[in-house]
């Protein structure tokens, strides 16, 4: 009776949990539609032909026009000044070029295809320009903010989802300021000054609605840039008549505009490269927006802006190393030797297990020697290094403030900062002389808790960097090497081995008994001499390898679990928080040096 009422008890409280967990997934899909329905709008930047709302003038189909349009509010320095308006502190400021001075700009990018080739012209031709971006399109392309920045171009905010600040509510406004300024900060380091609004054109057409926002803005630091020379690119009228716009900007200063995202910009890229030559001939200087005003417009984002013991650091080189870790004296040196080469950015060291001892200890100690430290060799020589363990690792600081420092987007996040690395033209190397002890858990529920956050994190890693499979180069060789590697070998095996050792045991047991255990037998046969020659390379005794045939009944079981619970989870949509892991007071160099047999709890 006792067992049926525990039954019972149970089986309402079962149900609940299974209710709970369907409701917290429904919840959790509505809030992700939310968040990608406000930052893309569903289509991303909408046509810059639609008339913004309060623009003086006829309304145009799609205007949002509630009611008479005024400006009075509109001082007339700012209505009959210069396009690039400094309201900051009270006090009203307008600038415009200087004669025969272009200032280049673009809207509504990153664009993966049109921003990239607009840079090429840009670069044939030697001019620097000023990008307005969009905060959401610079969160999905991180690498083409970097690019911009590197090849000396101007940053200004076009807003986060290319919304209308005239007229949005105070909050709305202060959403898209902050989110766009966060979002360029995030990938290219640096904190800009210069707003375009969206739907605006020239001085003016600024509304009372318009020159609300305008002062709001500039309350959080903003200049605003509008335009005077408009090329109607968006219009897609056809390359000759967008060279015909550009080709008489006469002798006044201008700013000019142009796109490269939003819509196609083939006509915008035929005719760019035509009209800079035809500029340049005629005696015109094409620059950015700040240098044809003579201002700073951007600057490099401080320690708060930017949070990370990176831009804290004060040399070149930055050394990491898990707060479970120990170096040996020689290991600092070690390290940076590799970075004397310009191209490297990151070395990744060679990370040993202290508390070896038992069994659970060996096996880890077996699989950090066979299958992390050997295939970092093989990643090493295949260019493609996917990780430099949070234990030990050197970066080149340059590099880690060219990405923005190290994002929180993954809980791995080493792995994600080294195919970040990667991706953005760094060599990553191992340097197996370079050692770290580290404590590895002691429990099985440590080890699994420790395990399924890596392969969480490496899952989210994976699909973060998946665009690296198309790419050339450095980032070529991660998609297609590293990460090819990653999901054959740790996502995909694990997920069919339980398969295989189904079939194992029935054959086993209804086929050929002695066939099936001489294939297992060359199996592991197979395994103990990869791991010998791991281990010899590793100039580590063989003894902890009589625990490998006992490795593959248990421990590789669990790893297979961790494997598949992670992919689970990530399909479901479930973020996994981080989990606290224990410390038991092992920690420490061994006294007989690297590869000692000693080294144990």
């Amino acid at each position: 009776m006792t067992a049926r009422r525990a039954a019972r008890r149970t089986a309402p409280a079962a149900a609940k949990a299974h209710w709970f967990i369907l409701l917290a997934c429904v919840l959790a899909l509505a809030a992700a539609l939310t968040v990608q329905g406000y930052m893309h709008h569903l289509a991303g930047a909408a046509d810059d032909s639609r008339q913004a709302a309060g623009t003086p003038g006829p309304a145009t189909a799609g205007a949002a026009t509630a009611g008479p349009v005024t400006a009075d509010s509109v001082p007339k320095a700012v209505s009959q000044g210069g396009p690039v308006v400094d309201s900051r502190g009270g006090t009203v400021r307008t600038a415009r070029p200087a004669d025969r001075t272009l200032a280049l700009t673009f809207d509504d990018g990153p664009d993966p295809v049109w921003t990239p080739r607009i840079l090429d012209v840009l670069r044939k031709h030697h001019v620097r320009a000023t990008f307005f971006v969009l905060g959401s399109a610079a969160i999905e392309h991180p690498d083409l903010m970097r690019r911009i920045v590197q090849e000396g171009h101007e940053v200004g905010a076009h807003t986060l989802t290319h919304t209308e600040l005239a007229g949005a509510p105070g909050w709305r406004r202060q959403l898209e300021l902050q989110g766009a300024q966060q979002a360029i900060t995030g990938t290219t380091g640096r904190v800009v000054s210069l707003l375009r609004p969206p739907y605006s054109s020239h001085n003016r057409a600024i509304t009372d609605a318009g020159w609300q926002a305008m002062e709001a803005a500039a309350d959080a630091g903003y200049l605003t840039v509008f335009s005077t020379l408009d090329s109607k690119d968006w219009q897609e009228p056809g390359v000759g008549e967008i060279e015909k716009r550009l080709s008489r900007p006469g002798n006044d200063g201008q700013v000019v505009l142009l796109h490269d995202g939003g819509g196609n910009r083939e006509q915008t890229v035929a005719a760019l490269d035509a009209s800079l030559a035809r500029l340049a001939d005629g005696g015109y200087r094409v620059t950015t927006v700040g240098d044809a005003v003579g201002i700073a417009s951007m600057r490099e984002a401080s320690a708060a802006e930017q949070a990370g013991g990176t831009r804290a650091a004060s040399h070149e080189l930055v050394v990491m190393v898990d707060g479970d870790t120990v170096f040996e004296p020689d290991t600092v040196r070690a390290l940076v030797q590799p970075l004397a080469d310009p191209m490297v950015g990151a070395v990744s060291g060679n990370t040993k297990v202290a508390n070896r001892g038992g069994i659970l200890g060996a096996w880890q100690h077996i699989e950090y020697v066979v299958g992390f430290n050997l295939d970092r060799r093989l990643f090493d020589v295949a260019e493609c290094m996917p990780t430099v363990p949070g234990a030990i690792g050197a970066f080149r600081r340059d590099a880690l403030l060219q990405l923005g420092g190290i994002s929180d987007d993954t809980l791995a996040e080493d792995t994600d900062l080294t195919m970040s690395l990667c991706r953005a033209g760094w060599r990553v190397v191992y340097q197996d002389d370079a050692r770290a002890w580290t404590e590895a858990p002691a429990s099985l529920g440590a080890l699994w808790r420790q395990r399924y956050r890596w392969c969480y994190g490496t899952l989210q890693a994976m699909w973060k960097h998946r665009g690296a499979v198309v790419q050339r180069g450095a980032a070529g060789k991660l998609g297609r090497r590293g990460l090819g590697y990653l999901l054959v070998l740790q996502v995909l095996l694990p997920l069919f081995a339980p398969v295989v050792d189904v079939f194992a045991v029935y054959g086993l047991i209804f086929l050929d008994p002695v066939r099936i255990a001489a294939l297992w037998l060359a199996f592991l046969l197979v395994q103990f001499l990869m791991a010998a020659y791991a281990f010899r390379l590793d100039r580590e005794p063989l003894r902890p390898l009589w625990t490998l045939p006992l490795q593959q009944f248990v421990y590789r079981q669990l790893m297979y679990l961790v494997v598949i619970q992670s992919v689970v989870t990530a399909l479901t949509g479930v973020r996994l928080r981080w989990h606290r892991m224990e410390r038991y007071g092992s920690l420490r160099v061994p006294p007989a040096g690297p590869g000692a047999a000693q080294a144990e709890s």
